[in-house]
């Protein structure tokens, strides 16, 4: 495939709107990459890095190597998600404790819209893909209501273990990488690592996700290979029942004191915006909910130009 240099600015771009989304503890990267339209590509790219390329690079050269594992566009991709995560760290934590409402709202209308987008996708319905969907969002919808761990472990050979399973879900769409760290009780040891430049822990972090990148991608390209509309029926499905999870308002149940002694909620359920306790934001919550739906329809609208 032969691509320009604008070429791979926009995939560097689609790379840190991926990064961004991964920040946010219930919206996933992996939804990014499939409505801008790389997800296969993506899967296709990191699954070809195996042993077999270790052979290549031997025998014909660094070159041939770069051009089987498509390289420039995973270098393009990754260049994009680091420098997302490296410069938004913060601005994510700050708008996740100070103006959740509005944050949830815009990607909740983001997600929405990409739940259309991708169940299009699907070129045939039976009754095994209504199942199969039911299941995905069923299966979704109990994750976000599980519980946090406590523990804010932070030991290295833990950061990998969290590395590795929370990659699975990074490039699952509707499943978050991030949501899944705090889940495990990671999330704010990983955060605070970025924040720190504590390296050692990014490495963990790091290495961990790499594994679980180049074994879970190879599972998801050969479900896209041999089973294309029932693997998109159950990641619609994971999609809508992650919803619950980004819904803007919500009520705490319980609290938590952090490692810095500071409380913070520890379970939390949806709530309608009329009866949530504070400013529900409601005309900027839609608002910014309706921007977020409509970004995805440009992204469709210019995907489709392309074409």
């Amino acid at each position: 495939m032969s691509r320009s240099i604008k070429d791979y600015l926009v995939i560097g771009l689609k790379g840190m709107a991926m990064g961004a989304a991964d920040l946010v503890p219930g919206v996933s990267g992996g939804t990014i990459a499939f409505i801008s339209g790389i997800y296969e590509e993506l899967l296709g790219s990191i699954s070809n890095v195996n042993f077999g390329l270790l052979k290549t690079l031997k025998k014909e050269g660094f070159k041939v190597a770069w051009k089987e594992v498509n390289g420039n566009f995973l270098l393009s991709l990754f260049i994009g998600i680091f420098i997302s995560i490296v410069s938004l760290a913060k601005a994510i934590k700050f708008l996740l404790e100070n103006e959740p409402v509005l944050l949830w709202s815009f990607f909740f209308g983001l997600v929405l819209a990409s739940i259309i987008y991708i169940a299009k996708q699907i070129t045939k319905w039976n009754s095994i893909a209504i199942l199969v969907l039911v299941l995905g969002a069923f299966l979704a919808y109990y994750i976000t209501t599980l519980n946090p761990l406590v523990s804010e472990n932070s030991s290295l050979f833990f950061m990998f273990i969290a590395g590795t399973i929370a990659i699975c879900a990074m490039i699952l769409p509707g499943i978050s990488g991030a949501f899944i760290l705090v889940l495990l009780g990671a999330y704010k040891p990983v955060l605070a690592a970025v924040n720190d430049r504590d390296y050692k822990t990014i490495a963990a972090v790091g290495l961990g996700a790499i594994i679980g990148l180049l074994t879970f991608s190879k599972v998801l390209k050969w479900l896209f290979a041999h089973y294309k509309n029932y693997t998109l029926a159950v990641l619609t499905g994971f999609i809508i029942g992650s919803l619950n999870k980004i819904w803007p308002w919500k009520e705490t149940l319980t609290w938590r004191t952090n490692s810095h002694g500071v409380e913070v909620p520890f379970n939390q359920q949806s709530v309608s915006p009329f009866s949530f306790d504070g400013d529900a934001q409601f005309t900027m919550a839609i608002i910014l909910s309706i921007v977020g739906f409509g970004l995805i329809l440009l992204m469709e609208k210019l995907a489709f130009k392309k074409q």
